[in-house]
């Protein structure tokens, strides 16, 4: 099976749909699917229920979806310094569903392993409980959690084969590995392909059986979030050379 395709646009051919849901891997900007997400922009789809940390920033990656009204409801754990995804939200234009950071995580995690539910302690009598079923355990309150399993999975990865197998690098792994097992079908974007057989086994970190389509986009633009600098004091020549140091 050829899971290899030319541009993002091609790899999401006759995939997207509306009202469907789709997990993007990333966190902040680090690790986002930026040119398979401007490709779900270009296809014009609505009514999205998107599962993602948060919605990039605004202008890049998710937010761009926001701007065009094509997601209904994101599934994050932070708005983060969105403007459009908070004015949205309060404005009652955009369904949100909060969760604890790790409470996401192991909602994706359990997913992907054929999980439907699970018990934990983060949220119990919190805003986050209600409606939800609450368990004792050994005398402690537990929440009861569903896991998530989407119809889409959009991944960046640093380096993959033509088999689908992919390696993240650094902290762009975070949500990306995890989504990649949770969805009906996940399509990665990397930055290097090489041919089957040329990666280490032992540095795989999500197995090509879980990847249907693949796409080269070259190296990522490094994005930087927040820049915060401070001045620097301007140094004194050195005495008698009136050379700076």
């Amino acid at each position: 099976m050829n899971k290899v395709y030319p541009d993002a646009k091609s790899a999401l051919s006759g995939i997207l749909k509306d009202n469907m849901m789709i997990m993007s891997g990333g966190f902040g900007l680090c690790g986002i699917a930026e040119e398979l997400s401007d490709a779900i922009r270009e296809s014009g789809v609505k009514g999205l229920t998107v599962v993602s940390n948060n919605a990039g920033v605004d202008g890049i990656g998710l937010s761009r979806l926001l701007e065009t009204r094509q997601i209904k409801k994101m599934i994050s754990s932070y708005v983060g310094e969105n403007k459009l995804f908070a004015q949205q939200f309060l404005a009652g234009e955009l369904e949100l569903e909060f969760n604890p950071q790790g409470t996401l995580a192991e909602r994706i995690r359990a997913g992907g392993a054929g999980i439907p539910a699970f018990y934990t302690k983060t949220g119990v009598g919190t805003l986050i409980a209600e409606g939800k079923e609450v368990k004792e355990f050994d005398g402690e309150k537990y929440l009861m959690e569903r896991g998530l399993f989407a119809d889409l999975a959009i991944v960046h990865a640093w380096k993959g084969d033509t088999a689908g197998n992919l390696i993240y690098r650094k902290t762009a792994r975070n949500f990306n590995p995890m989504m990649a097992t949770a969805a009906k079908i996940t399509v990665a974007e990397v930055e290097h392909l090489v041919p089957a057989g040329e990666l280490n086994p032992d540095h795989i970190h999500t197995p090509g059986i879980f990847v249907k389509r693949i796409v080269e986009v070259g190296t990522a633009k490094k994005r930087i979030e927040f820049r915060n600098t401070r001045p620097r004091p301007t140094s004194a020549p050195a005495a008698g050379t009136g050379v700076e140091i």
